[in-house]
């Protein structure tokens, strides 16, 4: 299996430095990064910004998404309305590696405002240093895949 290379990010206002300090972390590690933001801290929708991320991935013009809001959780809602996405919301390292290495996840979603810049860093390192492990894993992802129809 090739390593996920191609990353997009995106957010709402509540995120915006977070994830743009997440973009540069991840291109420096060699990743294309697309950030499709927004830039302005104008109130946005967190809903919108889920669904764009989540349609990029879907549609393979990214490998895998990182999205973040102010809890991870509204954002992660919405992405997970897209056909062929499995995102979760992780706040520590471990979840985010099991997320990719157990569901295949293609999503992370970060809370920014609950955990602060250094973990941040450490949850995507960890979810873009797994794969998926397959066997057993494989069956329940089918599983979740036949829930969408």
């Amino acid at each position: 299996m090739t390593s996920p290379r191609r990353i997009v990010l995106s957010s709402d206002h509540a995120a915006i430095a977070l994830r743009q300090t997440l973009a540069q972390h991840i291109a420096a590690k060699g990743y294309e990064v697309t950030d499709i933001g927004p830039t302005s801290p104008e109130s946005t929708h967190y809903p919108t910004h889920g669904q764009a991320a989540a349609e990029r991935v879907a549609a393979g013009e990214a490998d895998l998404g990182i999205i973040l809001c102010g809890t991870g959780q509204g954002i992660m809602m919405a992405a997970n309305k897209v056909k062929g996405i499995r995102c979760g919301v992780c706040s520590d390292p471990f979840s985010a590696r099991m997320i990719r290495e157990h569901n295949d996840a293609n999503m992370l979603s970060i809370g920014a405002r609950v955990i602060g810049e250094a973990l941040a860093l450490e949850v995507v390192d960890a979810f873009l240093g797994a794969e998926f492990e397959g066997g057993r894993h494989g069956t329940r992802v089918d599983m979740i895949k036949a829930i969408e129809g």
